[in-house]
């Protein structure tokens, strides 16, 4: 579809940046915690902090609003991945606790900001029929960077320390951010976006099905590969090997999904999502097997690529000079319970394991209740 090829300038500029913000952000994740070890000497406390402040800039995500009102929304987002790159180039020059702090922050500010700016172009510069297409591409691609720059780090670390290996990549991220400077991408006949925050009644379902999204995603990231872990002794390559098999699945999956959405609609398709993660969630908190534990993670993370849905839902329901402001609050949003769960859901597993789990089930049936609204919201939007 020519619409979607390279040959569409903001296509090829947000799928070059998608691709250097993914690989900048896995070379972090995967080198982060053995570096903190073994070079910086942290500990569990020193680590948690520094995960915590990793979310701030989430928080913050706000604050893009007032950025645009001094530089154009696509230079902010070519920026945000050089700031990405810059941060994690950065980490291996700062062995310490607070250089980490700093460095992170620099890291963080980059990925959420380009994740906003890069939500929020998509939704404006491709119309109803082809967003979720866009999106699904851009999960493809996620999902094979995520899997080559694995393999690039298995083949470099046996002979480059981590200080070499976050300094190549976080340039290599610079160098795209820098590319991204140089393009200009942008047409002049697009509806002019607000530049102050936009609250309104009307879009409080996507405020909230955003919300519970963020919950349930701190459910997943934060405990079921925990589970694994301390209750089935998953060795670090069963769960490099899952790893490898979820970003393979998205790579051909991901497309499909858009595809879907387009066909049945954003509400079948949430449903879905929602329906089977209650499933997903009590087996979490019931299973002796690890075989099923295994596959249920594998499930649970296909089912977390149908939230691109909450986003193109959104786009159909919302004035179109309101996606920018919207997507920066809705980032804001989905973080609050970045803060939350992970703490009280910690509080919750010394008591039981099960409960955090059980309680990831009932965000997936008050969801699912809740996404049976979105054809009827659809249906009463103004435009």
């Amino acid at each position: 579809m020519k619409s979607i090829s390279f040959k569409n300038p903001m296509f090829r500029f947000l799928a070059i940046l998608s691709i250097a913000s993914t690989a900048g952000l896995q070379v972090w994740r995967t080198l982060f915690n053995n570096y903190a070890a073994e070079v910086v000497h942290l500990t569990g406390d020193h680590i948690g902090v520094i995960q915590s402040v990793r979310e701030i800039p989430g928080f913050l995500s706000l604050l893009a609003i007032y950025v645009i009102l001094f530089i154009k929304e696509y230079r902010l987002s070519a920026l945000s991945v050089m700031l990405l790159g810059l941060g994690v180039s950065l980490t291996g020059l700062f062995p310490s606790f607070y250089g980490l702090i700093f460095t992170t922050l620099i890291m963080s500010f980059g990925f959420h900001y380009f994740e906003t700016t890069n939500q929020s172009l998509t939704l404006q510069y491709f119309d109803t029929k082809t967003s979720p297409l866009v999106f699904g591409k851009f999960r493809s691609y996620s999902a094979a960077v995520n899997v080559i720059v694995g393999m690039i780090i298995l083949a470099l670390s046996t002979f480059l320390d981590y200080q070499l290996l976050l300094g190549a990549f976080g340039l290599a991220v610079v160098a795209a951010g820098i590319w991204g400077m140089a393009q200009e991408p942008s047409r002049d006949d697009l509806v002019p976006q607000h530049k102050k925050m936009i609250l309104k009644k009307r879009y409080s379902l996507y405020y909230f099905l955003t919300f519970m999204s963020g919950a349930r995603r701190q459910v997943f990231v934060a405990f079921a590969v925990f589970l694994m872990v301390e209750r089935f002794e998953f060795s670090i390559q069963e769960i490099t090997t899952l790893f490898v098999i979820n970003n393979i699945i998205g790579y051909f999956l991901s497309p499909l999904i858009g595809k879907a959405i387009l066909r049945f609609g954003e509400q079948k398709v949430l449903s879905t999502e929602y329906f089977s993660l209650i499933f997903i969630f009590l087996g979490y908190a019931f299973t002796d097997s690890k075989i099923l534990v295994a596959g249920l993670y594998i499930f649970d993370h296909i089912f977390f690529n149908f939230s691109m849905g909450i986003r193109t839902f959104f786009q159909k329901i919302s004035d179109p000079r309101d996606i920018a402001p919207s997507m920066a609050v809705g980032f804001t949003i989905n973080h609050i319970a970045a803060v939350v769960i992970p703490a009280l859901g910690g509080l919750l597993w010394i008591v039981d394991y099960r409960i955090p789990f059980i309680a990831g089930s009932a965000i997936g049936l008050v969801s699912l209740i809740a996404v049976q609204f979105v054809s009827k919201s659809i249906e009463k939007a103004p435009n």
